[in-house]
């Protein structure tokens, strides 16, 4: 009975959102005269995400930190296990595999690809967090607000809807929605990625590899995940970012688990921080001895050294990005089909998949065939 109670209320919910968009979908953003204290507010919005978008370990620390404070916004948290993965990936480019396999300016594109996505992401998503936050100070709703910082028509249709309703999923879903649909001109359509990561070699291996694993560590070295395998389809990614979300808060007994992992283990962009056992954040090497196979069903040969995964920080500088690209992606209200979740079993079991992952990782790196893509 209240599953049923809980489908119908979400099916009237996802009906009042589309009949708004469905009004909205020609309509300018709002033309509301801003008073001085909407301005201040603006400018203390804009500064404070600023000041925490500099590099993805201030991102991922911030997303955590807002979960913290306001657990009814499930995306935080969400949007903070995928930034640990976005940095791990950040500093595979410089660990032990793939410099071995690809040039330098080959993983400078492709470090700068995840970068300029990890921030723009967050100078759209964590705005929308700060002026609800200032709404439940204000006691209500600021959201006419999102026009002023470029925030899509989508959301702010979405969040007026979660202030009435509080439905969390709807929320989390729209925000997956959102924030996929608005990487897809800025990123995955743009002309300079195309070209340089999303066509060449170096990409189609990452997918061969399975290498496009979103891992979520939990308890003691568990894991759960997904993997994506066609990350140039806005559709797949939306659907990866639902399949997330329900492997993430499916389980109460999980989520606390891995709540307590994010709080008990701050990122750093080093995978020691989840599997220590395997990873080290310094290179136990010795420059110009052979590379020997040292992993064996997630586990390393006896007095092998450990794998080297640094840490963001002794990885990369930060970037200076240029301003996010104007324009609004929402132009159908059709997307609100995305809104209904399915009753469809997932299964988050990734060890085994990934543990191949690694070993297939290894072994190109020991025949150290160097892949060349920017030609």
């Amino acid at each position: 009975m209240y599953i049923l109670f809980t489908r119908n209320r979400e099916k009237t919910v996802i009906e009042g959102i589309t009949q708004e968009l469905k009004k909205k979908k020609h309509l300018p953003h709002s033309t509301y005269k801003l008073i001085k204290s909407d301005q201040a507010l603006l400018e203390k919005i804009r500064t404070k995400t600023q000041e925490m978008n500099v590099n993805n370990l201030t991102r991922t620390k911030a997303y955590l930190d807002f979960y913290l404070k306001y657990p009814e916004i499930h995306w935080a948290f969400l949007g903070h296990m995928v930034s640990r993965n976005g940095g791990w990936n950040m500093t595979d480019l410089q660990g032990e595999f793939l410099p071995r396999l690809m040039q330098k300016r080959e993983r400078d594109v492709f470090f700068n690809f995840l970068e300029r996505g990890n921030w723009l992401i967050f100078q759209d998503a964590y705005p929308q967090f700060l002026l609800y936050e200032e709404g439940l100070k204000q006691n209500k709703p600021l959201f006419y607000l999102f026009s002023y910082l470029n925030i899509s028509i989508f959301m702010e249709t979405i969040w007026n809807n979660f202030w009435r309703t509080k439905e969390t999923s709807t929320l989390t879903i729209a925000m997956v929605i959102n924030e996929q649909s608005y990487l897809e001109k800025r990123v995955v359509q743009n002309p300079y990625y195309q070209k340089s990561v999303l066509n060449k070699l170096e990409f189609l291996l990452q997918d061969w590899l399975s290498f496009n694993h979103i891992l979520f560590p939990y308890g003691k070295r568990n894991l759960l995940g997904q993997t994506l395998h066609q990350f140039e389809s806005l559709n797949e990614r939306i659907l990866l970012g639902k399949k997330l979300y329900t492997l993430l808060f499916r389980n109460e007994q999980t989520l606390k688990q891995s709540v307590e992992w994010a709080k008990n283990h701050p990122h750093t962009g080093s995978r020691k921080d989840y599997w220590p056992h395997i990873f080290n954040n310094v290179n136990e090497g010795i420059p110009g001895f052979a590379y020997q196979l040292r992993l064996k069903s997630c586990q390393l040969k006896s007095k092998a050294r450990k794998i080297y995964s640094p840490s963001l920080e002794n990885s990369w500088k930060n970037v200076n990005h240029d301003e996010a690209e104007k324009g609004d992606w929402f132009t159908d209200w059709r997307v609100v089909n995305y809104l209904t979740e399915k009753d469809e079993m997932i299964n988050g079991e990734i060890k085994d998949e990934y543990c191949k992952t690694l070993e297939r990782l290894e072994l190109a790196a020991l025949a150290k065939k160097a892949i060349h893509f920017l030609e």
